[in-house]
């Protein structure tokens, strides 16, 4: 039978677009940063129980090389940076969403719509979190021609935080990137955050931008 063919091809074709679709996030930063010429600095968790953790060491890296891309150093200790970098970063528990899908082409078999995924975030102001799609799962089932069906799926909201001070503890950076999930995975929502974190960086005083990102080439 034919029909199931085509319809199968037409689910691979769909994974493989939901497959290049770039994870979105929302971040606002706030700076008056110093050119880094002669500037240093340390990174650190804002909260005290992860430092040490293996987890977050690898999360800050990830911030670290991007400092030495824009041309800060590394100190050579915490005590002789002349800014410290504060990290904070979270998912949710996630919320139901309810939503529609198209089922079927024509009788006989059918293929379900496809629903988003993504990465999850929190802030420092710890409010409700927000929500962004990226990942898309297939349905396959018995179709009864053209129509649409309600389901539900559980969306997670992620956050990082990035706040950098000088030693006086005199602010000179407040950001914040969020994303809306089907994902609550940190090991892969936060090397995104990152990315969308300083992209454009240090960015305009006060304004919002959206940012997508190719999530083969993240936190590089």
């Amino acid at each position: 039978m034919k029909l199931p063919k085509i319809l199968l091809s037409l689910g691979v074709l769909a994974l493989v677009s939901a497959c290049a679709t770039p994870f979105t996030a929302d971040v606002s930063r706030f700076q008056r940063l110093p050119a880094p010429t002669g500037e240093s600095f340390a990174i650190e968790a804002r909260d005290a129980t992860r430092s040490g953790g293996l987890e977050f060491a690898q999360y800050a890296s990830y911030v670290e090389n991007k400092l030495v891309q824009q041309g800060y150093q590394r100190a050579a200790s915490p005590e002789a940076a002349t800014l410290v970098v504060k990290l904070d970063y979270g998912v949710n528990d996630g919320r139901e969403k309810i939503d529609t899908r198209y089922t079927g082409f024509g009788a006989g078999y059918g293929w379900g719509g496809w629903g988003g995924w993504g990465w999850p975030h929190y802030s420092r102001y710890r409010y409700s979190p927000y929500y962004w799609s990226s990942f898309y799962d297939p349905f396959w089932g018995p179709g009864f021609g053209g129509g649409s069906e309600v389901y539900s799926y559980t969306v997670y909201r992620s956050f990082l935080d990035m706040d950098i001070v000088r030693k006086n503890g005199a602010p000179v950076f407040e950001g914040r990137a969020e994303a809306t999930t089907r994902s609550s995975d940190l090991t892969k929502l936060v090397p995104n955050l990152v990315e969308a974190m300083f992209t454009g960086f240090p960015g305009n005083s006060g304004q919002t931008q959206r940012v997508k990102i190719d999530q083969t080439n993240s936190s590089s």
